[in-house]
């Protein structure tokens, strides 16, 4: 998948609760490092069957590396970090994928949109907006609960 884009302002404040926390992390190595622990900690409490897991935040962006069963496990490894206030850019070249499989698609949430409004755009029918929930859980805690910025993921079909 390469570099995937984020709304650098949008998501969970993993970082503190100013803007300015959303800011890029300056060079200085010890926030840096920081910003990567609470990543690393906010993928693990996700549950996500990841091995090997290490974040190295650089700026704005997250390279990750890890080794994961699926490509939907890499993607919503990928968003889970990426839906991060701050983080701009996930480097995702450095996950493998135990059992490779095509990729899905993603889509930024726009102001006034819906799961429902959402599945009918891409999947041909508002009712589909279960798979679309089911598609980005754990991130996604309430099918009500989206924000503009924040990146899913859209299943083939």
């Amino acid at each position: 998948m390469g570099l995937i884009r984020f709304v650098l302002e949008a998501g969970q404040k993993l970082f503190g609760g100013s803007d300015a926390d959303a800011a890029p992390a300056p060079a200085d190595p010890q926030v840096q490092s920081k910003r990567a622990t609470a990543l690393e900690d906010a993928v693990r409490q996700l549950g996500l069957p990841v091995d090997g897991l290490k974040i190295k935040v650089a700026g704005d962006t997250a390279h990750v590396r890890a080794t994961v069963p699926t490509q939907e496990v890499r993607e919503k490894l990928v968003l889970a970090i990426g839906n991060t206030a701050g983080i701009a850019q996930v480097d995702d070249d450095g996950i493998e994928v135990t059992t490779p499989e095509p990729e899905a698609a993603f889509y930024t949430v726009q102001k006034g949109d819906t799961l429902s409004k959402i599945a009918q755009q891409h999947c041909g029918s508002a009712g589909k907006y279960l798979a679309i929930f089911e598609a980005n859980t754990p991130m996604l805690k309430d099918p009500d609960r989206i924000y503009p910025g924040q990146v899913l993921r859209i299943p083939k079909g």
